[in-house]
């Protein structure tokens, strides 16, 4: 299981919401909350918050002695600006100086997995690959991947990069059409991000009733407007009577075999149950088999 950081001082990697989301205070509640239950890889990005993600993160490992500093393990990304009209992309130049600000505010010398956050068709995966490759051998990130790509994208990148983190959960299938075979093939890694897909496998969303005050459904609804259909809604009220669906959906990723870790977005430290719950109480194959027919 990974903390997902992306709510740390923003929602993700929108300038309109820097300044938002988690608060110093309440980010170091969820990794106090998040250690204690045994999670210690952290997933975060330069552009969170623009730039308090790391921030608070960095602010964390301080208060804490050197075994908790030499057993968190630290994710982190580039490719979006970290301000309303800064640069973006995956050119070598700004790779390299965007990992440089990630390791001044995390307050590290090196990270353990960098990804690029994003697909750059201006700049040549090759060149973005050589890039890392210098920044692995000189010590400054141990390993590195992609995010959001999709199949013919990783097909290109086949070779040099040996992770990928992309959305998938059991409203959002995508992966499985190339990205997962493609994975399994040649050794990758996966780790999903938006296991709840936005907070519809949690039960919060109700047929023909408004969103939450504060949900994603208010704040950020594009990405899952095409969720208000009576098919969906179907497949959540038949989740809600086979269990708790947050634990159920995440118990769901954990046993897809090609699932290395679930990325997990806590708002608050209580929303960690599900993700434990899950690990402690694995899904059989009848149990994925029915909850995958929910939405074939």
């Amino acid at each position: 299981m990974i903390l997902g950081c992306g709510n740390f001082g923003g929602i993700g990697s929108s300038p309109a919401f820097f300044g938002k989301g988690e608060t110093h205070e309440q980010a170091f509640a969820l990794m106090n909350a998040a250690w204690e239950a045994g999670i210690t890889t952290f997933d975060t990005a330069d552009a969170y918050g623009g730039g308090r993600s790391e921030t608070f993160i960095g602010d964390w490992l301080r208060t804490k002695g050197p075994e908790v500093r030499e057993t968190v393990v630290l994710s982190t990304k580039t490719f979006n600006p970290m301000s309303e009209g800064a640069d973006r992309g995956l050119a070598p130049a700004r790779v390299r100086r965007q990992l440089e600000s990630s390791l001044t505010r995390l307050g590290v010398e090196r990270v353990d997995m960098f990804l690029t956050h994003a697909w750059d068709p201006d700049v040549p995966i090759a060149e973005t690959a050589g890039a890392l490759d210098e920044l692995v051998a000189e010590g400054k990130v141990r390993a590195y991947g992609l995010s959001n790509v999709d199949g013919p994208q990783l097909r290109e990148a086949l070779g040099s990069f040996g992770w990928v983190q992309n959305s998938y959960s059991l409203l959002d299938r995508d992966a499985e059409d190339e990205v997962l075979p493609l994975c399994s093939e040649h050794g990758l890694g996966f780790t999903p991000f938006s296991p709840l897909a936005g907070g519809w496998l949690t039960g919060k969303y109700r047929r023909d009733e408004p969103a939450p005050a504060g949900s994603r459904m208010t704040l950020r609804p594009e990405p899952y407007e095409h969720l208000r259909t009576d098919a969906v809604f179907d497949g959540l009220d038949r989740l809600a009577e086979l269990g708790d669906p947050a634990t159920l959906a995440i118990g769901w990723l954990l046993s897809e075999p090609r699932v290395t870790a679930v990325v997990i977005g806590p708002r608050r430290p209580e929303h960690l149950r599900p993700a434990v719950e899950a690990a402690r109480r694995p899904l059989d194959a009848t149990a994925r088999r029915e909850l995958t027919g929910l939405w074939p």
